[in-house]
C-alpha cells in the first residue's frame, strides 16, 4: 500500500502526455503489410520470432486469432478519428476487417479456442448493427461459452475438456462481454446471468486479499469445490502474472460498464491498485510481479502493459460515472505513465510488429517477441486517448 501511495503522489504531480509513436505512419504501414498476406487459407499473426521480429502465423482455431481482425477494425476507427493522416487514409480498413473475420467463421460451430473469440464481430455490430453474419457469430460464440458453464462451480470452464478437473483462467473475464452482446441480440437474459455469476465466483476464489490474482483456479466439477490454485504462465502458483492481472482489471471495469454494480468497480480498483503499485522503479511492467530479479532481470511483457493501459482508461471513465474525478485522473495518469514507459522500451521500427519485449509464455521459453494483442491494445490506446482529447493524430 505504501508503494501505491507513493506511485499516486508521483502521478498526481506529473503532467503525462501520450507518446508520439501512437500515431506514427509505421502503425498503418505495418498493419497494412500484415493484412495483405495471402488469404487462402487465412493464417493469423499471433507473435513474432525473437530475432528479427517476423510474424509467425496460425490457423483460425488458435485462441488469439480474434485480435488481428479486431486490429483492422481499430484502424477503421482511427480513419474516422484522424482522416487521411499518417497513412491511415486511402485504405478500406473496414473491408479488410470483414475479410479477415471470415477466418473465424468455421470456429462458430466447432471451436478449439478456449477463450477470446468473437471480438471482431462485436466491432462489426458497432458499425452495422443489422449485419446478420456478425449477429450469428456473436450468438454462436456466446452459446459455446454458455455451454461451458457449470451451475455448481458458478463459472464457465476454460475449454471443452470433460472430466472433474474444471479449470477457470483469469483471462476468461474478457469473454463475458460476448455474453452481454448476445443477450442484447437475443433477449436471452440467462447469458447475462452467467456472466454475472462467473464474475462473482471469480471475485470469491481468484483474487487474493492484497488484490493480486491467481492465474488458474481448479474446481471439482461435481461438487463445485476449489481443488487447486495455480499458474500456467506465471512464475509460481502464488505469484501474480501481470497479463492475467491486466485481463482482470479490464474484465471488472467492463462488468461495471455492463451492469453498474458497485462491487465490480471496487474490484477493478483493487486489481488496478495492485498492478500500478507493483510496477518497479524503472516503470516497466514485468512478466510476473513476484518473479525474482536476480540472477537475471525479469523480462517485461509489453502486452500486459498495453492491456493494462486500456483497462485503466476504461476504469477512469467508470470513475466519472460515480463522480470520482480524482480517481479518474489517477487511473488516466497511470495509463499514460505505463504507455510511455513501454513505448520507450519496446517500440521497434525494424520489426513487423509495432512492439517487442512481449512475453507470450516464459515457462515455454517464448519471450522477447512482438505479440498481436500487445499491438492491438497499443493501437486501441491511441484511439481511446484521441477520443478523450488526450492525444492528437
Amino acid at each position: 500500500m505504501r508503494n501505491f501511495i507513493l506511485f499516486i503522489f508521483a502521478l498526481s504531480s506529473a503532467r503525462a502526455t501520450a507518446p508520439p509513436e501512437l500515431f506514427s505512419p509505421l502503425v498503418a504501414q505495418k498493419v497494412l503489410a500484415a493484412a495483405k498476406a495471402p488469404l487462402s487459407p487465412i493464417l493469423f499473426p499471433q507473435y513474432t520470432d525473437a530475432a528479427v521480429g517476423k510474424w509467425l502465423l496460425f490457423n483460425g482455431d488458435a485462441w488469439a486469432t480474434s485480435f488481428f481482425p479486431a486490429t483492422l477494425y481499430e484502424m477503421h476507427r482511427r480513419q474516422k478519428l484522424c482522416g487521411d493522416e499518417h497513412g491511415v487514409g486511402g485504405v478500406d480498413w473496414l473491408e479488410l476487417g470483414r475479410t479477415w473475420s471470415t477466418g473465424e467463421i468455421p470456429s462458430e460451430t466447432k471451436t478449439g479456442a478456449s477463450h477470446d473469440v468473437g471480438f471482431p464481430f462485436i466491432e462489426e455490430l458497432k458499425v452495422n448493427p443489422r449485419n446478420e453474419t456478425a449477429k450469428t457469430a456473436v450468438k454462436a460464440f456466446a452459446m459455446a461459452i454458455a455451454k461451458r458453464f457449470n451451475v455448481k462451480v458458478g463459472c464457465t470452464r476454460n475449454g471443452d475438456s470433460p472430466g472433474p478437473n474444471f479449470q477457470v483462467f483469469i483471462d476468461y473475464m474478457m469473454n463475458l462481454e460476448v455474453l452481454f452482446v448476445a443477450e442484447g441480440i437475443t433477449g436471452n437474459h440467462t447469458l447475462r446471468d452467467i456472466a454475472i455469476k462467473h464474475a462473482d465466483t471469480t471475485i470469491a476464489n481468484q483474487i487474493r486479499p492484497d488484490g493480486g490474482t491467481w492465474h488458474i483456479v481448479e474446481y471439482d466439477s461435481g461438487t463445485g469445490l476449489v481443488t487447486k490454485k495455480r499458474t500456467a504462465q506465471g512464475f509460481s502458483d502464488d505469484s501474480t502474472w501481470s497479463r492475467g492481472q491486466a485481463w482482470g482489471i479490464y474484465g471488472y471495469a467492463n462488468m461495471h460498464l455492463r451492469t453498474n454494480f458497485p462491487r465490480y468497480l471496487e474490484t477493478a480498483r483493487r486489481l488496478a491498485a495492485y498492478f500500478v503499485s507493483n510496477i518497479p522503479s524503472d516503470g516497466i511492467v514485468p512478466w510476473d510481479f513476484n518473479a525474482p530479479t536476480t540472477p537475471a532481470p525479469r523480462p517485461a511483457d509489453s502486452s500486459a502493459a498495453t492491456i493494462a493501459v486500456n483497462a485503466l482508461l476504461l476504469l477512469s471513465q467508470r470513475e466519472l460515472t460515480v463522480r470520482n474525478s480524482t480517481g479518474a485522473q489517477i487511473w488516466r495518469n497511470a495509463a499514460l505513465s505505463i504507455l510511455n514507459n513501454i513505448t520507450r522500451l519496446a517500440w521497434r521500427p525494424d520489426w513487423e510488429s509495432l512492439l517487442s519485449n512481449g512475453t507470450v509464455d516464459l515457462p515455454a521459453n517464448n519471450t522477447l517477441t512482438g505479440i498481436v494483442y500487445g499491438d492491438y491494445y497499443f493501437i486501441r490506446a491511441g484511439n481511446e486517448l484521441k477520443e478523450l482529447g488526450l492525444a492528437s493524430c
